[in-house]
Parts: structure tokens; C-alpha cells; sequence
């Protein structure tokens, strides 16, 4: 992974702006964030760049420079792809809004030559780059957390899904507010998954409180799974991915 360089330099053109978002918490995070760069190459798959990040004083991530050369009207575009890693995270690349695949392993992104005479005519916004919670994730004392494993049961032997996307919605009960918390798992397909918020209950003063899980590992493969609490405390939790 390449570590950040502070904007002391110039600020060139970039083709790309990431910012990392910590989900958990909701705030900014870029401390502790690192970033490795790919070029996509026909007939060879991705290859590391050795370009290192910069981060901007606004938390951002940018690559400026990338894609200024000497004669840009004989290049064509090249797809890169930047990759996140932080300590007790994993990154969430799908952009807000677009539907979620587990084999997207990085923000995918174009960059055009182009030189002082030359300068790029595609704009670019900001994006966040969401890092949801890890099963090493270190929830405060207290957090309500559930644990389990997301599986294929459309292949023999049930393997694990690796990098589904774990997640529960809901709005408290008396105030009507949203919320939503989600997980990503990991390479043995394990999530442990926090419910900060009240559940559903059937009564106002029920103590059980029903939650819905939700894993994707893609649209049309998914599993659901309702969880009570605290009837179901400490249980492994099993979500069954299914063709839908």
C-alpha cells in the first residue's frame, strides 16, 4: 500500500477525488487509510502502479498528474482502479446508489492524457468511498453486535461467501428515524454485525425486538434471515444465498 503525500505541490489535474467515509461512525476518515493504485491492461489484468496518493487538506484522495504526458493526443483512456485498506474496515465500492456486487474490488475510474496545452475536458466530483465495520472492528463496550456466516446453498457443500454485503434497516419507534447498519464479511464468509437502534416490536412495552437481515452477494443472489433479541443472543447466525 502507498502512503499519502501531503499537498505541498501543485494541485494538477486529477482524474479522480475519493473520500473516505467511515460508515460507522459517519464522519470523514482519511487517518489510517491506505490506497493502492491499479491500471488495467489487455490480456494481463491489473497491474500495481507505483504512484503514490496524495490527500488533501479536506480529507480527500487524488492522484494529480496522473495522465499528463508529452504527446496525450496519441494515448487512449486507461482504466485504473484505486484499492482501500484500514485497520478494522473494509471498503464498500459500489457508488451510492448503484447496486452492490461482491467481485468489485476497487473504484474504477478512467484517466485521460492530456497536457498543459491539452487540459482535460471531463469534469470530476467527489465520491465517497464508504469503510463499513470488519468482524475486528472495535465496536465500544456495550454495542449490541449479532454474529454469523453468510453461505452459497446453491452449491454442494454450503461455501462461504466471501465480501457479501450484511445489512439491517429500520426506524425507531418513537420518533420515526431512520437508520441502517451494515457489514461487509470476510474471506471465510464470517460478518458480526452491530444494532445500535431499537428493533420492531409488537407491543411498546414487548421486550423482544425483531430485526431483518438482508446479505448480497449481487443483484438476484441474496438471503434473509430475522433475528430476535435478546432471544437470540450469542447464536451463530447462518444467511443462506440463494438465486432470487
Amino acid at each position: 500500500m502507498n502512503a499519502f503525500v501531503p499537498l505541498a505541490r501543485s494541485t494538477l489535474y486529477s482524474p479522480v477525488w475519493l473520500v473516505p467515509f467511515d460508515d460507522h461512525a459517519r464522519r470523514v476518515r482519511s487517518a489510517g487509510v491506505d490506497v493502492a493504485l491499479d491500471r488495467h491492461q489487455e490480456g494481463e489484468g491489473w497491474l500495481p502502479q507505483d504512484v503514490r496518493a496524495v490527500r488533501t487538506p479536506s480529507g480527500a484522495i487524488a492522484f494529480p498528474g496522473l495522465g499528463r504526458r508529452a504527446e496525450p493526443w496519441n494515448a487512449r483512456p486507461e482504466l485504473h482502479r484505486a484499492r482501500f485498506a484500514a485497520r478494522g474496515l473494509l471498503p464498500l465500492y459500489p457508488a451510492d446508489g448503484e447496486p452492490y456486487a461482491a467481485d468489485l474490488l476497487g473504484v474504477e475510474f478512467l484517466v485521460h492524457p492530456y497536457d498543459d496545452g491539452h487540459p482535460p475536458t471531463v469534469t470530476v466530483e467527489p465520491r465517497l468511498v464508504r469503510l463499513l465495520p470488519s468482524t475486528a472492528f472495535p465496536y465500544a463496550p456495550g454495542t449490541r453486535t449479532v454474529v454469523g456466516k453468510v453461505v452459497d446453498a446453491t452449491r454442494p457443500g454450503r461455501p462461504p461467501v466471501a465480501n457479501a454485503l450484511v445489512e439491517a434497516v429500520g426506524s425507531t419507534s418513537r420518533d420515526l428515524a431512520d437508520w441502517h447498519e451494515r457489514t461487509l464479511t470476510d474471506a471465510r464468509g464470517a460478518f458480526r454485525l452491530s444494532l445500535r437502534w431499537e428493533g420492531e416490536k409488537a407491543t411498546e412495552d414487548a421486550a423482544d425486538e425483531t430485526f431483518r437481515l438482508m446479505a448480497t452477494e449481487r443483484p438476484g443472489r441474496t438471503g434473509a434471515l430475522v433475528v430476535k433479541l435478546p432471544e437470540d443472543a450469542g447464536l451463530q447466525h447462518v444467511i443462506e444465498i440463494r438465486e432470487q
